[in-house]
């Protein structure tokens, strides 16, 4: 192994790697160094066996451990993981823990009764890296930021005020004896002070976050934007400390201000954006149920979720969520599972069947036995997002090259500054030559190259109704080859809806439908909801306003009452009618609607049976055109939970390519794994179930109208109900990649000029600022320049009225 890697995780040691005399090697950063502690032979070892070697040392996790997710700032690389992990097991509460790099965090499993995740967080904290618990309040307000602005802005002003009236001129060449007093007496010293003391707030307070975050990439040997950032600030500032000091009057306090504020202005206007972005996603649900209703012998008790033992009977009513997975002992019901499974269709629970937490009870009433474990789906589905999320983060692009930009402007000034010593110069200019390297390289253009590009892209992806919530994904998304889609709620609208309306001769539709929802007004099924709308919007003369008797539920069959003063009417399967006829037409429509995936019930009254409802998951109104669109260059794949004819439905439709069916949560996220081998992949899905698949693509789209645990996964979020907008987001996002890339390009082309001009003496330290500052306005003009032109496609056709039109007229729709 080369002397320039680490001797655990093979990435390149600093200059000053870590060493200790009692383990063998060198290593990059202290996780390595201390887990290498663990090992026999570091050398032999890898990132996995480190970890391994640490988590063999605790002990498993009991039954009635808790867990909490920590927020880590520091991690380096992989071993930073174990190192960490060795760290928060030694907390005595704490039975295991899990460290997560490329997603900065941790879980820790824990005993309530010994520590918390406070405590943890305590113990993980240290030697670089900082922890905190994560909660679901809502991030804390930038007014830390704001009023950091405010100050360093008020300062910064009367500092260059200072400048503009008395320093500039001199330094252009005015006579001294031209201002009103001599810099170099009392009044001139107190001038300097007031412009020292100004520099130092802005640096201090305002270019504080900047100052952390340059500590951190020291104290991890990573160096990144934040180091480069501070050592042009701090350097410019402490030479002007000591001109001060020894009666100089050429001070580039300037330079410090100008670099602190500029970059925290540009980070500040990153967040503003991501913050408004975010804002659109506030009435996103939470998935997760909280309590129980346990069944006790004198009737009912709620209880937390967390409390819920294996056999525990547990009480389901119509519409609440079942809270853990478990086998029904009594009732039937319509349970909605799409949420875990991605079937779009309810399906009938009864006795012996067993049924998944987060589910929702559509209609009827569940008593289920809590399963050993008390395990929910959706928390497998959150544990396996945690797993995908480890598999790798891109480095932002800026941190990447600030690297290797870093280490070479240090030993460019440091060179600048002996070789300009040894030819003869006096040490202060050989020291301003230094310094001029520093400030001429200071990234202002850099680092605004990349937080303004995304900020635009943000800005322009939320007029088309998308939201972008990681940064990262414009600087690493690359063309997209793939786009996989999820079926329910992202082609459909996960809404039922009323697709086809068949009568028997003689039979009026419109008395048909209003007599059926008349009836179906009085159920909590999600097919009773879709006929109920659909004789609104034909505005039938008798409907959900109808007065009902000898209403009767037949839970996973059908209801029937009596509608007015007119018969008894029934709308169900065939159960439900006993000994009436039905029609063969109507009997062969409803065979080839169960068959092709929807849903259909037979509609009777007087002894016969009227007609047949077939409903089906709504289609997401223009969803045919945003495929063909997708499809021009890219190849789209549909993902679903559905099988059989749900999902073969979909194998004819021009634009897409393959349809994978049957897919449970695992089994989306190793299809798009698989796809990744093959290309980029852009991953649309809406339900948690899609979580997990969403984090596991190069980019990750989630439809808003889903879950919170999708939009969490996902890179970004459609708000709108235009899935044309997937293709246009795609676009920016490529478009947004290539401003990022241009802003950087030109950085570096400033930089390549500048630098070389600043170590051969060319240019003052006053000039690079001004070079620098014209870098930088470069840069928000490149990126204030439009995106591209708007090929915004016509508006889609309400679903609404699509669905009117369908049944007025006896048509289907698909």
């Amino acid at each position: 192994m080369s002397a320039t890697e680490c001797t655990l995780c093979g990435l390149e040691t600093p200059d000053a790697p870590l060493t200790d005399d009692d383990v063998d090697g060198t290593f990059c950063c202290r996780g390595c160094l201390e887990v290498a502690r663990s090992l026999d032979d570091p050398a032999a070892a890898d990132a996995g066996d480190a970890r391994e070697a640490v988590r063999s040392e605790s002990s498993s996790v009991p039954d009635d451990a808790e867990t909490a997710y920590l927020q880590v700032d520091g991690m380096h690389c992989a071993s930073c993981e174990a190192f960490l992990e060795r760290r928060a097991t030694a907390d005595d509460g704490v039975a295991a823990a899990d460290a997560n790099f490329p997603a900065e965090a941790m879980r820790v499993h824990y005993d309530p009764e010994a520590t918390d995740p406070e405590s943890v967080a305590e113990t993980v904290s240290g030697v670089g890296y900082a922890a905190a618990p994560t909660t679901d309040e809502p991030r804390a307000s930038d007014d830390g930021t704001v009023g950091r602005l405010l100050v360093g802005g008020f300062f910064g002003m009367m500092a260059m005020l200072w400048y503009v009236l008395f320093l500039y001129p001199v330094y252009f060449g005015l006579p001294p004896e031209a201002l009103l007093f001599d810099l170099g007496d009392g009044a001139g010293r107190f001038l300097l002070a007031n412009v020292w003391l100004s520099a130092t707030v802005v640096l201090g307070y305002t270019g504080a976050p900047l100052l952390r975050g340059a500590y951190v990439a020291v104290r991890t040997r990573q160096p990144n934007m934040d180091l480069l950032v501070t050592l042009a600030a701090t350097t410019a500032y402490l030479y002007s400390g000591l001109a001060v000091l020894t009666g100089r009057i050429e001070v580039y306090f300037d330079v410090t201000i100008v670099v602190v504020l500029a970059v925290t202005i540009g980070s500040y206007y990153e967040e503003r954006i991501k913050q408004r972005a975010v804002g659109e996603l506030a009435d996103l649900t939470r998935d997760r149920v909280s309590e129980a209703r346990l069944r006790t012998d004198d009737g009912t008790e709620t209880i937390s979720v967390d409390a819920v033992e294996g056999g525990d009977e547990l009480v389901v009513r119509s519409g609440e969520r079942v809270p853990v997975d478990g086998e029904v002992i009594e009732g039937t019901a319509a349970v909605d599972e799409s949420l875990m499974t991605g079937e779009s269709l309810p399906v009938r629970r009864g006795e012996g069947d067993e049924v998944r937490g987060g589910t929702v009870v559509s209609d009827g009433r569940l008593v289920i036995r809590a399963a050993d474990g008390a395990e929910r789906t959706l928390d497998r589905v959150v544990s396996l997002l945690w797993d995908v999320r480890g598999e790798g983060t891109p480095q932002r692009l800026a941190d990447a090259l600030a690297t290797v930009f870093v280490p070479a402007v240090l030993v460019l000034g440091a060179l600048a500054f002996v070789v300009h010593l040894l030819l003869g110069a006096t040490p202060t200019a050989a020291l301003l030559t230094g310094l001029t390297v520093l400030v001429v390289s200071c990234p202002c253009a850099l680092g605004l190259a990349t937080p303004l590009a995304i900020a635009a892209g943000t800005r322009s992806l939320l007029e088309d109704g998308v939201v972008l919530t990681d940064g990262s994904a414009v600087e690493t998304a690359r063309e997209v080859d793939t786009v996989a889609l999820d079926k329910t709620g992202t082609l459909t609208t996960g809404e039922m809806a009323l697709l086809e309306l068949e009568t028997a001769d003689g039979t009026d539709r419109e008395t048909l439908l209003g007599r059926a929802a008349a009836v179906e007004a009085r159920s909590d099924h999600p097919v009773a909801e879709a006929v109920v709308d659909a004789a609104d919007e034909a505005d039938t003369d008798t409907g959900a306003d109808s007065t009902v008797t000898e209403y009767e539920a037949h839970p996973g069959r059908g209801v029937s009452g009596r509608v007015g003063a007119g018969p008894q009417v029934t709308v169900g399967d065939e159960s439900l009618f006993g000994d009436a006829t039905i029609p063969d037409a109507l009997r062969e429509r409803y065979a080839d609607a169960e068959g092709s995936g929807h849903l259909a019930a037979y509609v009777g009254w007087a002894g016969a049976v009227r007609g047949v409802l077939v409903a089906g998951d709504d289609p997401r109104p223009g969803w045919r055109e945003a495929v063909e669109r997708l499809s021009e260059d890219r190849r789209v794949v549909v993902l679903t939970g559905d099988e059989g004819a749900a999902a073969d439905r979909f194998r004819e439709v021009p634009g897409i390519d393959e349809v994978y069916a049957g897919l449970p949560p695992a089994g989306k996220t190793e299809t798009v794994r698989r796809l990744r081998s093959e290309g980029t992949v852009a991953m649309v899905g809406d339900g948690s179930n899609d979580a997990p698949a969403l984090a596991a693509a190069d980019l990750g789209i989630a439809v808003a109208s889903g879950t919170e645990l999708a939009a969490d996964a996902a890179d970004a979020v459609l708000v709108g109900r235009d899935l044309a907008a997937v293709d246009r987001a795609l676009d920016t996002l490529a478009a947004t990649r290539r401003r990022v890339r241009e802003n950087l390009a030109w950085a570096f082309c400033y930089n390549a000029v500048a630098v070389p001009a600043a170590a051969l003496g060319v240019i003052t330290p006053l000039v690079a600022a001004v070079a620098m500052a014209a870098s930088s306005l470069l840069v928000v003009a490149n990126t204030t320049r439009s995106l591209g032109p708007d090929d915004d496609p016509e508006p889609a056709t309400a679903s609404g009225d699509r669905r009117t039109a369908a049944v007025a007229d006896g048509g289907e729709r698909e």
